[in-house]
């Protein structure tokens, strides 16, 4: 064999091996597309498609911080015990919260299918008079008014089908008609409870014209001789029920509820004026039926006081409205007065820092016509001190809304 027969063999050998390496080869494949977010403008700004789905989600929330001073009886102000003497200190009241908010949005053949929740954490102390001694006595005990992780609490979360609205929600009797006014203690005067699980169906012509009905649980087992309880004690649910006409100059609101436990009815009319781009004003009278309870002889008497008509006596008014000075700086206020003869008074400037960072500076006053009265009743809302019949503080509000 000569050297050429030799490289013509071997040249042979290596396209051979070659050509069967080539047939056994792995086919890598080509990789997928990355699915990137989509946004889902069709509810607002900041949703987004989740990911494989028609659900459109939005995240949002807001960290707060808040520092209040003055008397416990204007929800602004703490006392603590001193640790060295047992004395009763002014101190501050501080309160810093985060709150998870999410959205959802959905088409589907029975109209839109949402959701909405709410959580909050706090941490802080409380709007208490702990450092009191109401007999003179001296110490009650370790009264001081520690900081701690108060919990956490699910303010917010419904299901909603085109009108109908399943879940934990707030009272139609307040959310419909609205809150009364900007300001952050706008209960000085209280104009009905909160929390409530709901079956609710909103109606909303197109026009200006919508109502809403609604069957709540209520919350909350009140406290006898203080305020009654407000969670249904039976089958028969509370129930709400409104209309509302709203149109470019503002709106007129109407509610009523009937209170199942102590068969008792409320209501509400509220008028919006938008008077010009700077200016809103708003006034909202209420009136209420109450002699159960009024009634001292209920096992769980409420005095005077139940979960929709929360104010004293029969009937109370709420009025204010905002003013704004330029696109970043607004002043807020709100007067409130019921037949008790308790008066509220609050007062804000709002200042947005940048977008999204506001801070909020408040002054608030009440004061109690009745709460030196002995007939059983409560005149005494907002936890004035003793030997008081007023009350003042403030407080400073730091947010960011995301």
């Amino acid at each position: 064999m000569n050297i050429k027969s030799l490289l013509l063999g071997s040249a042979a050998a290596l396209i051979a091996v070659s050509g069967a390496r080539a047939a056994d080869a792995v086919t890598v494949a080509e990789p997928e597309p990355a699915e990137y977010v989509k946004i889902c403008d069709v509810y607002g700004s900041g949703y987004f498609y989740i990911p494989g789905t028609e659900t459109c989600l939005r995240i949002g929330g807001y960290v707060r911080y808040d520092i209040g001073v003055g008397d416990v009886g204007s929800f602004d102000g703490a006392t603590s015990a001193d640790v060295e003497d047992g004395d009763s200190n002014d101190t501050f009241y501080k309160n810093a919260r985060f709150t998870l908010k999410t959205w959802t949005g959905q088409e589907t053949e029975l109209g839109t299918l949402k959701t909405y929740t709410e959580t909050r954490w706090n941490f802080g102390n409380r709007n208490a008079d702990l450092g009191a001694d109401p007999d003179g006595a001296g110490p009650l005990g370790p009264t001081v008014n520690p900081a701690f992780n108060k919990g956490t609490s699910l303010n917010f979360a419904w299901i909603q089908l085109g009108g109908l609205r399943v879940g934990k929600d707030e009272s139609a009797f307040n959310t419909f008609i609205g809150y009364a006014g900007n300001v952050i203690q706008d209960t000085l005067v209280p104009y009905g409870d909160f929390d409530t699980n709901v079956v609710q169906y909103y109606f909303d012509a197109g026009n200006g014209f919508s109502a809403v009905i609604s069957l709540e649980e209520g919350s909350g087992g009140g406290t006898d001789g203080v305020y009654g309880v407000g969670t249904i004690d039976s089958y028969v649910p509370h129930v709400v029920g409104g209309v509302k006409w709203t149109q470019g100059w503002g709106a007129i609101t109407g509610v009523i509820a009937y209170d199942s436990n102590y068969e008792e009815v409320a209501g509400k009319v509220r008028l919006d004026v938008n008077v010009n781009d700077a200016i809103s004003l708003f006034i909202i009278g209420g009136y209420g039926t109450d002699d159960n309870l009024t009634d001292p002889g209920y096992a769980f008497a409420a005095g005077g006081r139940g979960f929709y008509k929360q104010w004293d006596g029969n009937w109370a008014v709420w009025g204010g409205g905002t003013y704004k000075f330029n696109e970043k700086t607004s002043f807020n206020a709100q007067v409130s007065y019921d037949e008790g003869e308790n008066l509220g008074i609050a007062a804000n400037i709002a200042y947005d820092i940048v977008p999204g960072f506001t801070v909020t500076a408040e002054v608030d006053y009440v004061n109690a016509g009745k709460i030196g009265d002995a007939d059983g009743l409560n005149h005494n809302w907002t936890g004035i001190s003793a030997g008081e019949d007023d009350a003042i503080g403030g407080l400073l509000r730091f947010q960011r809304s995301f």
